[in-house]
């Protein structure tokens, strides 16, 4: 099982960038599939992105498709959000969740991303 640690969240205007990032610990990163999460207030929490463990197929939801990007270096435990022209409404707190089959899903503790002018 690994642990996740989210960072990069914080305050950006309308049209603006952040890249969030998630460090995992304690397993072979290679076996997970990874996704990013968000849970706007009053909101059920949604995914916004998929990736594979190899990297290979990747999915996006379609209120973030053609604005954000995931990625992941399996050589440095990472995961990656890059968060193009960000609006009011992709304000949010953002975890990473980590998956593998029989082992359970593991959450990070998330990072707070706000979109205001």
């Amino acid at each position: 099982q690994v642990q996740l640690v989210e960072s990069g969240g914080g305050l950006v205007q309308p049209g603006g960038s952040l890249r969030l990032s998630c460090a995992a610990s304690g397993d072979t990163f290679a076996l997970y599939s990874m996704g990013w999460y968000r849970q706007a207030p009053g909101k059920e929490r949604e995914l916004v992105a998929y990736i594979s463990s190899s990297g290979s197929r990747i999915e996006y939801a379609t209120s973030v498709k053609g604005r954000f990007t995931i990625a992941r270096d399996n050589a440095k435990n990472t995961v990656s959000l890059q968060m193009n022209s960000l609006k009011f409404e992709d304000t949010a707190v953002y975890y990473c969740k980590s998956n593998r089959f029989g082992s359970p899903p593991t959450w990070g503790p998330g990072t707070r991303v706000t979109v205001s002018s």
